[in-house]
């Protein structure tokens, strides 16, 4: 069992990507419900070089390691929704964050890793003076979706979009800046 003495976060470095998007393509990969690597190539060969999204501007991979170095879990963070690369209306959303792609290894599931990054994102967008943080999940990430509605997002419904035959599910986070 890790706490949270034992989890470092931080931004990823370069010669981590292809291990961040082997994770990312077993966790999307495993959850039931959610397209298979046949049915969305794309969206799979993207997981597989997430290093790449870093090319674009306000782009950064922030990662949760053990004090060893293991590798926990990822996300995607966006300073600028701009770079956010959904369908729907997010990419037009002005003075905003985002976040996409969270996964969590499942070894460490059910330890806080995917709350402790998405807390660092929020976090981040506080830092940028941000009004807000949006997000997207689908039915098939039911324990995400609860997590996130405990930290304070709200369903968007006017950022819902179709990713192929996938509903997928808008959300906010109102940052209350001082």
């Amino acid at each position: 069992m890790l706490n949270d003495r034992d989890i470092l976060i931080r931004n990823a470095k370069q010669i981590e990507y292809a291990e961040i998007g082997q994770l990312m393509v077993r966790v999307y990969s495993q959850l039931d419900g959610f397209p298979k690597e046949s049915e969305q190539p794309d969206y799979y060969r993207m997981l597989s070089n997430v290093g790449e999204l870093t090319n674009k501007p306000e782009t950064e991979i922030i990662i949760a390691v053990t004090s060893g170095n293991k590798l926990l879990g990822a996300v995607v963070n966006f300073s600028d929704m701009q770079y956010y690369g959904s369908g729907g209306i997010a990419t037009r959303e002005k003075n905003s964050g985002g976040f996409r792609l969270l996964a969590v290894d499942s070894i460490a599931r059910k330890q806080g890793v995917g709350k402790l990054l998405t807390l660092e994102c929020i976090n981040r967008a506080k830092n940028k003076n941000l009004r807000q943080v949006i997000i997207h999940t689908t039915k098939a990430m039911m324990t995400a979706w609860k997590m996130y509605e405990n930290i304070g997002f709200k369903r968007s419904e006017d950022l819902d979009l179709m990713q192929g035959k996938l509903p997928v599910f808008g959300f906010r986070f109102a940052i209350e800046n001082e």
